[in-house]
């Protein structure tokens, strides 16, 4: 459930750095003598699929947020998901159909099992339990996308991965900031 969230993360990241994109453009490839770019290697496939998942879940979770969440840095966190990620996907998508990878159009089993959870929570438990997922999510994500910015067969993905992987890593970070906000805000109530 955590790694899927992650993937979201990433998603959002690579949109948010979508301006940095022509000064990837010119990346030396790494791919494999038999790599052929609209074969992806297996690896980078499942990192495409995972981050597409992740980044509809990021979506979802974050209009979810916009409803539910009682801090207002939490509604502001939510609203950057849903726009940060709704492009990341977009451009995802543009990568992914030059590539000849199918993308999923609904988020995963685990994906719906923490927007259920979240869903039948309100206020300030909403509050904790969302930015924690946020947290551990774009832990993972910012792994993910790390190992394949640097190790991807990939060149159009890998250079994907290195242009998000900057978003990601600032999307932890107000994470932390704002579930650190939130624990203590309620610890004191």
């Amino acid at each position: 459930m955590k790694l899927s969230l992650a993937m979201l993360i990433v998603v959002a990241l690579a949109t948010a750095s979508g301006a940095q994109q022509s000064s990837t453009g010119s990346q030396k490839s790494s791919t494999k003598p038999n790599q052929s770019s609209s074969h992806p290697a297996a690896s980078d496939s499942a990192f495409a699929i995972k981050a597409a998942q992740a980044n509809m879940a990021e979506v979802d979770l974050g209009k979810l947020a916009l409803q539910k969440a009682m801090s207002d840095d939490v509604k502001k966190f939510a609203q950057m998901m849903v726009d940060d990620h709704s492009k990341a996907l977009d451009e995802l998508k543009g990568v992914a159909g030059t590539k000849n990878i199918t993308l999923p159009t609904a988020i995963d089993a685990e994906h719906k099992k923490l927007s259920d959870r979240l869903s039948k929570l309100s206020g300030a438990g909403f509050d904790r339990e969302y930015m924690q997922a946020m947290v551990d999510g774009h832990r993972k994500v910012a792994a993910d996308v790390r190992k394949e910015s640097q190790s991807g067969a990939d060149p159009d993905l890998k250079a994907w991965a290195g242009k998000v992987l900057p978003t990601v890593e600032a999307h932890l970070k107000q994470a932390e900031t704002v579930n650190r906000g939130v624990h203590s805000a309620t610890s004191t109530h």
